[in-house]
């Protein structure tokens, strides 16, 4: 469809418009559709906004000042081309047990509730910080697309609902719904979707969206006239599947199925396994691996999955003690022991999987657990690591350290030891050094005090190393150095430089953008939002 200037119906002082796109399950493309609605609207010429008032994830991130939301709401604003704030996301829902989670109100730890106490003690408040941060962000952007979850026919969750049909009526949005046909039955979630809202909340709806199409469109066209004439609502669009598309997930959800197996072309010449604990978090780390070219990361939950790869990783983790419980259980330590020792040729931790590298996990106040206890970690580094109540979140940059032992290669002069990193850290605990002797540290960081810290640990072999370092194969010169290493001591040539993960990821999102501008009726969009589209 073709680009027009737009003209804002907050151009005299008006509050945003607002536009909110629930859908009829959860991972039905929402976050995706949210994206690039934003896209198209900043292209057009808006300073648009996303908004999730409670989101549910395991993989966060870290804002400017060092607060954390959901990772989508982050995903979205760069997409907008602006800044993320905690107003975009201000309470946040991780998961730590079956029945339980931590609440994050504003980017900090607010406190640990069973979804019971959650519903009676919370809720009731939430109200106020909800719609507080969304006439903040009403005020100084001139769209705001909200995003709901799940779905809001959800019986049992509505009369206390703060992020579906509640929040559309508090903020007077128009709502389109989107449904995700590769899953099948997409007729029979819409209209079964419209059949359990009330009579307002179905006036609510303007456009249904449907998500994730293959094939020929002539041939769903009957199936579209149909449910536009059985519940009198347009269908402003349908999306195609877009393969390979390289925009991080949110839930660890889209790993399904994957365990065992390669994420990508088995014929690549490196393997990495990720092993997939429960409680896995920030799997995004990952995602720049994947695209390399010589490269499968293939994610694992079971010991006879994990074979003989070139390199192990323990990614992040919501509950580390319970994660490594559940190595233990599955029998990853005798799997990880027998893999080094007859060629893997690296073991990585990362956050939570670098905690359970240590020696010994304490938990004095129960953060993690129950009851005060220690757990023995698995013995890889001479470290410990006590679990505190405060949260650290921050946003760190720096280089690697002088002696550092991991095991580089390439052509670049500074390959060595000026290379830059950035990356944050989400994490509930600090680790301690036991034994400097035995090992080196991995990088020097600048904390936003000014100070110089060290980070990570590795043996002086580089054989095992660990870091508190989110985001960390997200720069592109370490990424590619470490790969070039494990492929030179493999007997191969080094690739050196082979992409920019900051330009893949803004080609995605204008690939995205392309895809549903092509796709959607966003005139008549524009016009269900009130504003007027020259």
């Amino acid at each position: 469809m073709e680009d027009n200037d737009v003209t804002s119906a907050n151009s005299k002082g008006k509050p945003a418009a607002v536009l909110m796109i629930q859908g009829t399950a959860s991972d039905v493309g929402k976050s995706l559709l949210t994206a690039a609605l934003g896209r198209i609207m900043t292209q057009d010429g808006y300073l648009a906004s996303p908004f999730k008032s409670q989101n549910m994830a395991l993989n966060s991130y870290v804002t400017v000042d060092g607060k954390e939301i959901g990772r989508a709401q982050g995903m979205q604003a760069e997409a907008f081309g602006i800044t993320a704030t905690t107003d975009m996301n201000p309470i946040l829902l991780k998961p730590s047990g079956e029945m339980t989670a931590q609440i994050v109100v504003h980017g900090v730890p607010h406190a640990a509730l069973s979804a019971r106490e959650y519903r009676e003690k919370f809720l009731p408040e939430a109200k106020s910080t909800v719609m507080d941060a969304l006439d903040r962000l009403r005020e100084t952007y001139e769209v705001v697309l909200m995003e709901g979850a799940g779905s809001p026919a959800e019986i049992n969750l509505k009369s206390r609902d703060i992020v579906n049909m509640n929040l559309a009526g508090w903020a007077d949005a128009p709502v389109l719904l989107v449904a995700d046909i590769d899953r099948g039955g997409v007729f029979a979630f819409l209209v079964g979707t419209l059949e359990l809202l009330e009579p307002h909340e179905r006036a609510r709806v303007k456009g249904f969206i449907i998500n994730k199409f293959r094939g020929d469109l002539s041939l769903l066209q009957p199936g579209l006239d149909w449910l536009e004439e059985r519940t009198g609502i347009p269908v402003l669009g349908v999306l195609p599947f877009l393969p390979q598309l390289r925009i991080e997930a949110e839930d660890s959800v889209v790993l399904e199925g994957t365990s065992g197996q390669h994420r990508a072309d088995k014929g690549k010449e490196l393997d990495i396994a990720v092993i997939r604990y429960p409680r896995i978090s920030n799997f995004t780390d990952f995602d720049p691996l994947v695209d390399e070219p010589d490269t499968t990361v293939r994610y694992v939950t079971r010991a006879e999955e994990l074979g003989m790869p070139d390199v192990i990783i323990l990614p992040g983790t919501k509950n580390t003690a319970a994660d490594l419980a559940y190595l233990r259980e599955q029998g990853f330590p005798a799997a990880i022991t027998l893999a080094l020792k007859d060629g893997a040729r690296q073991l990585v931790g990362i956050c939570g999987g670098y905690q359970m590298l240590g020696v010994k996990l304490l938990d004095p106040d129960a953060v993690e657990s129950s009851e005060p206890r220690e757990t023995a970690g698995l013995g890889y580094l001479p470290l410990s690591t006590v679990f505190l109540q405060e949260k650290t979140t921050v946003r760190v940059s720096g280089s690697l350290a002088t002696d550092h032992p991991l095991q580089l290669k390439g052509s670049l002069p500074e390959i060595v030891t000026d290379i830059p990193v950035t990356g944050y850290e989400i994490h509930m605990g600090i680790t301690t050094n036991h034994g400097e002797a035995s090992v080196r540290s991995l990088f020097n960081l600048t904390e936003p005090a000014g100070t110089i810290q060290s980070e990570g640990w590795g043996t002086l072999d580089g054989k095992v190393w660990g870091t508190y370092l989110h985001g960390l194969f997200h720069n592109d010169v370490l990424r590619r150095a470490w790969l070039d290493g494990i492929r030179v001591a493999k007997g191969l040539e080094p690739l050196e430089l082979t992409f920019s993960a900051a330009d893949l990821r803004e080609q995605e999102f204008d690939r995205l953008a392309a895809a549903a501008r092509e796709s959607l009726n966003m005139s008549a969009i524009y016009e269900i939002m009130g504003l007027t589209r020259k």
